[in-house]
């Protein structure tokens, strides 16, 4: 049977559902569609770093597929317009693609299987459980996450899948071509390339080598030095690596060392993100819309310049500035660095999340619809936020986390204070 993989964020070939069922077919053609944020107040595109490391994923697993006589096709194009035109022309009997992460996902997939001929087959996301591992039917998904982890961290967790040792023939009418880059070096503060062996080594190097992940509880709120956090996310971002991948070797770092809160904390952040990926399933849109998931109206307003500042890192706050020049440099930010950057977006300048939201999805390289939208209405009060919102006093953590002003002095914080208003001619009342 002639199958079509397409695949999404699951850019790896351990423990990949997709792959496991794509290897019984007689000839396979493996499909990738380069992200395409909608546009977004002028926001358009991935940022240098993002595309950076999404090339180095996809050449990485190019050349484990060449290994096995395969490759990945990349489309510049949606997959709405591409995959139903390759599926007719190619004769394509079987569609494999794996669960959509969220909204526009869901319904590029729907789309598909209305218009197409041929049998569709979704495998698990890049996710802990699949939908038949919850304790609960969906529908009644816990809208925090307290409930949700009291319901899910003792549920078994099955072991990864074996990586496949061979694939069907790769279908030879189509021409693959070279994957989108640039000439972007990673930044020195986070040096890190795409693809799975990467990931593997990151996760040896932290876990086994450093037993960084020993003290990880005290250390994850540092805003930089890559030994306090696991950096594991531009990975699992992509696909590069899995969930129960990490977490087998932490397992494994628990029964051979040691295992205490920060072993527990890894997986507590592992089930956050798929708190966050199953909350995407069931809001939907109101993931993306103002009044959020909540459903609480506030009053927000665009104002260009104030979003400007934030966004090249000229604002009157020097932490929030230093944070913002890293994530464009590097396309990184430490989780505590994210929160403190959307508390100042949201509730010192007064601009709706969803603006801030943008930007991030345009520049981190570990961008995850679901956590990244989930994570910037919980900071808003208009998510699964119990409490309503964050608002973080930046003179405060600046002092818990930054007090001699390293941070803001190696990232260019530091700049000349401005008028909250500017004032100009266009601003006087015509007579």
């Amino acid at each position: 049977m002639r199958t079509l993989l397409w695949l999404q964020n699951d850019l790896r070939l351990a423990d990949n559902a997709g792959f496991q069922l794509a290897s019984q077919a007689s000839e396979l053609l493996i499909v990738y569609c380069w992200p395409k944020p909608r546009p977004w107040c002028n926001l358009t595109g991935l940022g240098a770093q993002r595309t950076r490391f999404l090339s180095e994923t996809l050449e990485h697993l190019r050349h484990q597929l060449s290994e096995l006589g395969q490759d990945v096709f990349v489309s510049v194009q949606h997959p709405e317009q591409v995959l139903p035109l390759m599926i007719e022309e190619l004769g394509i009997e079987h569609l494999i693609t794996s669960r959509p992460q969220a909204y526009n996902e869901s319904n590029s997939l729907k789309a598909l299987q209305d218009a197409l001929d041929c049998n569709v087959s979704v495998t698990r996301g890049n996710t802990l459980f699949d939908e038949d591992d919850l304790t609960f039917d969906l529908a009644d998904l816990p809208k925090h996450f307290t409930p949700f982890r009291k319901k899910m961290e003792a549920q078994p967790i099955a072991e990864p899948l074996a990586t496949p040792k061979q694939l069907p023939p790769k279908i030879t009418e189509v021409r693959y071509g070279p994957t989108p880059s640039n000439n972007t070096r990673p930044h020195p503060t986070f040096p890190y390339r795409g693809g799975e062996q990467e990931a593997l080594r990151r996760i040896k190097h932290w876990v086994f080598d450093r037993q960084a992940i020993a003290t990880y509880k005290q250390t994850r709120n540092a805003l930089d030095g890559l030994d306090n956090y696991s950096a594991l996310s531009p990975w699992l971002a992509t696909g590069a690596v899995s969930p129960r991948t990490i977490l087998h070797h932490v397992q494994r770092f628990e029964n051979e060392v040691t295992a205490n809160e920060s072993t527990y904390w890894v997986f507590f952040e592992l089930l956050w993100r798929e708190f966050f990926y199953w909350r995407a399933q069931i809001d939907g849109v109101h993931l993306f819309l103002p009044y959020g998931v909540a459903r609480k109206k506030q009053l927000r307003t665009f104002d260009p310049r104030q979003f400007t500042r934030w966004c090249r890192g000229e604002t009157n706050y020097p932490l929030v500035n230093a944070l913002m020049h890293q994530l464009v440099r590097s396309g990184f930010m430490s989780n505590r660095g994210r929160q403190i950057a959307a508390s100042s977006l949201i509730h010192d300048l007064g601009v709706d999340w969803r603006y801030g939201a943008a930007f991030f999805e345009k520049y981190l390289i570990d961008f995850d619809v679901a956590s990244n939208y989930g994570n910037w209405q919980y900071i808003a009060g208009v998510g699964s936020d119990p409490r309503g919102g964050r608002h973080f006093n930046i003179d405060k953590q600046t002092e818990q986390y930054d007090p001699k002003g390293l941070f803001i002095t190696q990232w260019d914080g530091y700049r000349t204070p401005q008028p909250e208003f500017v004032t100009d001619a266009a601003d006087w009342p015509i007579s």
